[in-house]
């Protein structure tokens, strides 16, 4: 696997993220790897975690933002430093596994698509978020014309980077600028796992989020 781009937003992801960089780097076969990890200004080590793997590891890109703007302005910045030809985006919190990324590659290289999702699947949330998640991807599906279970891990080819990171918005929401830009998409669908340190996304971050996408989608689709 060469021209690989990886990106993972963390907050709060201390704990995590030397076994996520094990993990990356054994599914990406360790060549031509870029493993972008975006410190959101997290209150917890993920700084100095961060800057002992990109100590001990070259393929380790970091980003150390001044001030908390959430995953999808995380992920944007990410994006921004991404040379691969292919660009990953995935939690940092090990609930996305990272052995799925070969899959996600061949899923995009088999129908010709700009961008695949992982449509996540199992019992990795209590049922109430389960239900909560899925209505709330549903419905931004019908404002987008998206994937039901299109959520925040996703590969993109390199055309895809170019256009999300041109695109504006006071408040980006990524799944929605995809639906939004005339991108070719699909799903497959990908296990995920309980985060071995729960989320740190609380109730009403959730509740935000979900707010601010489907601003977005809703904005975006009058502008069409």
């Amino acid at each position: 696997m060469s021209g690989l781009s990886v990106i993972a937003p963390a907050y709060r992801n201390a704990g995590t993220l030397p076994e996520l960089h094990r993990r990356v780097k054994s599914a990406a076969g360790g060549s031509g790897l870029q493993l972008i990890l975006v410190d959101d200004a997290s209150p917890d080590d993920s700084r100095r975690v961060i800057s002992e793997l990109a100590a001990r590891d070259p393929d380790v890109e970091p980003i150390f933002l001044a001030r908390n703007v959430g995953q999808h302005a995380a992920v944007l910045e990410g994006m921004r430093r991404a040379r691969g030809s292919w660009t990953v985006v995935m939690d940092a919190d090990l609930q996305d596994p990272p052995e799925a990324i070969p899959a996600l590659l061949q899923a995009a290289a088999d129908d010709d698509v700009d961008v695949v999702f992982a449509g996540r699947r199992g019992r990795y949330e209590s049922r109430l978020r389960l239900l909560t998640s899925r209505l709330f991807k549903r419905t931004l599906a019908v404002a987008t014309g998206l994937p039901s279970d299109a959520g925040m891990f996703f590969v993109a080819n390199r055309r895809s980077v170019e256009v999300l990171t041109k695109m504006k918005g006071a408040t980006p929401f990524v799944v929605a600028m995809i639906g939004h830009s005339g991108l070719r998409t699909r799903s497959i669908p990908v296990q995920r796992d309980r985060a071995p340190a729960g989320s740190s996304y609380t109730p009403v971050m959730r509740l935000r989020s979900a707010i601010r996408g489907l601003r977005w989608a809703m904005r975006r689709t009058g502008e069409d």
